[in-house]
């Protein structure tokens, strides 16, 4: 027989905003499951400055481990599972995993994205070492005056690399699609700004023995840096939702209303996986928003005499 475990709420995803809405909802005493394979972009991220109340910096796993040990607090935990498939039975969810079934009549997904394209050798060492870095939303303060290297996608070529020069003076942009010059128009923008543009296509990047990025073109050259924005997309995980018919954006992100709810009943979404900016703390607030309503959403479970 299949396992199945109830729940009122199971959450898909144990980076900050699937750890945040936890947190909440087990401080509103509800019955929550927390899936998590262990694969949020946070614990890449080597000391993130932009993450407010930390004057220091904090580092990726410090942060990810103070989310984990504050909801132990309130009785939570997070369970190694792959959520492999969801669909819904009537007004029931009912989540896959390996070792059975977990049925809910709320998901929340924080589920997150995937960068695509990398081509960079040994990226997770290149990550923690600050030689590759995935945003210049985040850390841009971070590298002023570095010497900077960029690829972008051609949708969106300059703009990466206009931004990136108002961090730097030295900001390179490598091509990655040949069969896509740029106009005359991208072009005059790169000369305006000082951005200096390397026609020949990127084909791969390799790391010195003190972690500087060394970009190769196809021209035989090679070109050293002190940092590297491989701006190439990402993908949002939101499979499990789409199979089940939720709305979806750019890059698969999911679309969702003023309280975070998906186009599916029961639904929510927060974090990177749903249209919007990218950061920490905008999961964290989707997060307390979705929790709160989510509770409000529920059964009242009112409080017995002791």
């Amino acid at each position: 027989m299949t396992a199945v475990r109830r729940c009122e709420v199971l959450i898909v995803g144990g980076g900050p905003g699937g750890l945040t809405a936890a947190i909440y909802l087990r401080r509103f005493r509800r019955d929550v499951v927390v899936a998590d394979k262990g694969n949020s972009r946070l614990s890449l991220i080597p000391v993130s400055h932009n993450y407010p109340g930390f004057p220091g910096g904090v580092r990726g796993s410090e942060l990810l481990g103070r989310l984990h040990e504050q909801l132990t607090c309130y009785g939570g935990a997070v369970d190694d599972l792959e959520i492999r498939d969801l669909r819904k039975d009537g007004d029931i969810f009912v989540a896959t995993h390996a070792d059975g079934e977990i049925h809910t009549p709320v998901v929340l997904l924080a589920t997150g994205v995937a960068d695509a394209g990398l081509p960079v050798e040994d990226w997770h060492e290149a990550v923690a070492a600050g030689a590759v870095r995935l945003c210049p939303v985040c850390d841009g303060f971070d590298i002023l005056d570095k010497k900077v290297a960029v690829v972008s996608q051609p949708h969106n070529r300059t703009g990466h690399a206009l931004f990136m020069r108002t961090f730097s003076c030295d900001v390179t942009l490598f091509e990655r699609e040949p069969q896509a010059p740029l106009s005359p128009e991208e072009a005059a923008q790169l000369q305006d700004a000082g951005v200096r543009y390397i026609p020949s296509p990127l084909k791969g990047v390799t790391l010195t023995d003190d972690m500087a990025p060394v970009l190769h073109t196809d021209d035989g050259e090679d070109y050293r840096f002190d940092v590297f924005y491989p701006m190439l997309g990402e993908k949002a995980r939101s499979g499990l939702a789409m199979n089940i018919g939720a709305a979806c954006g750019d890059c698969e992100k999911l679309i969702v209303d003023d309280h975070q709810r998906t186009s599916v009943p029961g639904l929510f979404a927060v974090g990177d996986v749903v249209v919007g900016l990218n950061q920490i703390s905008v999961a964290i607030g989707q997060a307390a928003i979705a929790a709160t309503a989510i509770h409000n959403a529920l059964p009242w479970q009112f409080r017995q005499k002791a």
